[in-house]
């Protein structure tokens, strides 16, 4: 096995600033073009490292037999608006606190991308949150008890300019590149049926409709004229939750979410105002007690409300759907793209939590291990545009707020002596935010861990807009894990420590190209014998954790076969046993047909380690191929994926 480079190797903490790259030269004297090298950030389990800059590690002709995270710059999905959390009325009070000098630095920590980790994407409150540092929550429009103000004459965003304001622009012009998502706990009290912030609905009246609609299209003219305008807009943070917990939160169903929707964006367009409305705005599923609290209502649950605002006439108005961590999980978000692909898809709120009883190192570990392979990892992976988190900073005992969650952490921690501490979603984010740019597509890349957790390796990748590519690997297990990086004939070694994240990135090069080019396999059908777990998925998409398995000791005869659905023609095939180390066929003959009856093999040969790639002499064009295991083994036979290249 070569030389694997991991976190044990390099023990000092380094700065985030660029390290000099070396020098390579010709026998001669002359220089020649050095190898593309991987620069390499990583965060440990037990924090003894925070995206700290590592040894570069340089990519090599060949292959390994190590577990292989393939990465495929022509395979590409959705093109990134950039990742971070939310400037809370909390937030703003904390950092607000600060001395001016410290205040600088916390906010050089979140934006800056050089200093910091460039934070690149805010959701912000329209109005008081459950983190709200004052005594009393409030709108932009509150007039007394029994009072209306359908004219909107008391629009005001006067208690936005003492503190929150000034910090996003102070966040704009550190990050040029921010995108702003604005979202409302609830409406003006006068709007709704309870004449409360907290609980109730939405008043069904056109005029109310139409009310609401004007005070969020004036929300956005006046932060835009304050200097931070509004790229996303949703009318209701999750309207699903029909009894939040002392603090602002509204009942709001598919029919009263559409008719916002259908009212708001016509006046936005009217306006001349670019912001783009996103619905939805809550959980992955229906939360169990969002639906015990439907019916102790008598209210439909509508555990499809996603796909009903989409499949309804307000969809025309909408970009996409926004979602949140706290039911489900992110697969959600691919079911919701594969139904709707030409709406996006943003994730928009996970808080960190913790128990009573955790200690600091237990929260750390565990916030950084769920979060890297469910929101850093798993949403990405399933088709979102953004990762934010929720607040960006909160005090040590994880406050101000005002109602809802007391067990909530932030990015960063302002203690009471004015110290300021990075916690683990500072690197959860910090992984993403730092090294893929806002714009940046994700590509495809091999990963075998899940986020419901198989102990694997995880991961995402992306091609920035100036050619570089960002890879976030975690290590699921906490045992250290070695594996290859492979990009075209190239490849890398690394060690992951157990629980581990860690940021790979390197500059576009001509070196780690490939003339070959993945087939889409959308439609192919796959059988197996034994029989085993069934495969199909691992063919048809880039998800790389394992599909089938022989489910018993490897003999000769056992095989997988491919339906490409019609004459195809490759070049190659790859035979991945992904991350169950050991589980690749001792020996493997590669057979096609056209009729799936007449076989003829096109190539054959023994298997050494995890990867095993079959280069054809010659182009083969067939519509049936089989892959058959001709070794012995203890092991079992385990495939992640099948890949055709041409």
């Amino acid at each position: 096995m070569r030389r694997a480079l991991g976190a044990a190797a390099f023990t000092a903490a380094l700065c985030l600033a660029c390290l000099p790259a070396p020098a390579y030269a010709s026998h001669s004297g002359r220089p020649h073009q050095a190898a593309p090298q991987a620069q390499v950030w990583l965060t440990t389990a037990d924090d003894s490292a925070q995206l700290q800059r590592q040894a570069p590690v340089a990519f090599h002709p060949g292959a390994s037999d190590l577990t292989t995270i393939t990465v495929d710059p022509d395979q590409r999905f959705q093109r990134m608006d950039g990742f971070g959390g939310a400037l809370t009325d909390s937030s703003a009070a904390v950092l607000g606190a600060l001395p001016r000098t410290a205040r600088d630095a916390a906010m050089r920590r979140l934006f800056d991308p050089k200093a910091g980790i460039g934070v690149s994407f805010l959701r912000q409150p329209v109005g008081s949150s459950d983190f709200t540092a004052a005594a009393a929550h409030y709108t932009y429009d509150d007039v007394p008890a029994g009072q209306t103000d359908f004219g909107l004459k008391h629009f005001s965003i006067a208690h936005d300019r003492a503190q929150i304001l000034p910090l996003l622009r102070q966040a704009e012009q550190l990050n040029p590149q921010l995108t702003v998502l604005a979202t409302p706990w609830s409406p003006p009290a006068w709007m709704k049926d309870s004449g409360s912030l907290a609980g109730g609905h939405l008043k069904d009246d056109p005029a109310v409709y139409r009310a609401y609609a004007r005070y969020l299209v004036k929300f956005v003219q006046a932060y835009a004229a304050e200097g931070v305008p509004v790229d996303y807009l949703t009318v209701q943070n999750e309207p699903q939750n029909r009894k939040p917990n002392a603090y602002p939160g509204t009942d709001l169903p598919v029919q009263q979410e559409a008719e916002v929707i259908e009212a708001l964006g016509p006046l936005l367009r009217a306006a001349g105002l670019h912001t783009r409305i996103l619905a939805y705005d809550h959980n992955w599923t229906t939360h169990p007690d969002d639906i015990a609290t439907a019916q102790q209502l008598g209210e439909d649950p509508q555990t499809d409300y996603p796909y009903e605002i989409l499949d309804g006439p307000a969809a025309k108005w909408v970009a996409g759907t926004a979602y949140h961590c706290y039911s489900g999980d992110p697969s959600a978000q691919t079911a919701l793209h594969d139904a709707h692909p030409g709406k996006g898809i943003w994730f928009t709120e996970c808080s960190g939590l913790h128990g009573a009883t955790d200690t600091p190192a237990e929260i750390f570990r565990g916030t950084l291990t769920w979060h890297a392979r469910t929101i850093t990892v798993g949403t990405t992976r399933n088709w979102a545009k953004s990762v934010a988190d929720w607040n960006l900073a909160l005090d040590a005992d994880g406050g101000p707020h005002n109602g809802g969650c007391d067990t909530c952490t932030a990015l960063l921690t302002v203690r009471p002596d004015g110290t300021v501490t990075a916690n683990a979603e500072y690197s959860t984010i910090g992984h993403l935010s730092k090294f893929v740019q806002p714009g940046a597509v994700r590509i495809a890349s091999t990963s075998y861990g899940t986020t419901g957790w198989n102990g694997q390796l995880t991961d995402v990748a992306f091609t920035n807009p100036d050619g570089s590519t960002a890879l976030v690997v975690h290590n699921e297990n906490d045992a250290p894990h070695s594996f290859t990086v492979a990009v075209g004939d190239r490849s890398f070694d690394y060690t992951l420590p157990g629980g581990a994240l860690a940021t790979f990135t390197w500059p576009a090069s001509g070196q780690l190209r490939t003339t070959l080019r993945r087939l889409d396999l959308t439609g192919a059908t796959a059988t197996a014998s034994p029989a085993g777990q069934d495969p199909a998925g691992a063919l048809t998409d880039d998800d790389g954790s394992t599909r089938w398995s022989s489910g018993a000791a490897q003999e000769p005869g056992q095989f997988v076969q491919l339906d490409l659905g019609r004459r195809t023609s490759f070049r190659s095939v790859a035979i991945d046993s992904g991350d169950n180390l050991g589980d690749y066929a001792r020996g493997w003959q590669l057979s096609v047909s056209d009729d799936g009856a007449r076989w003829r093999t096109a190539a054959a040969g023994p298997g050494t380690g995890q990867l095993t790639t079959a280069a054809l002499r010659q182009p083969v064009t067939a519509r049936f191929l089989r892959v058959t295991q001709t070794g012995a083994a203890g092991n079992w036979w385990s495939l992640a994926d099948l890949r055709l290249y041409r």
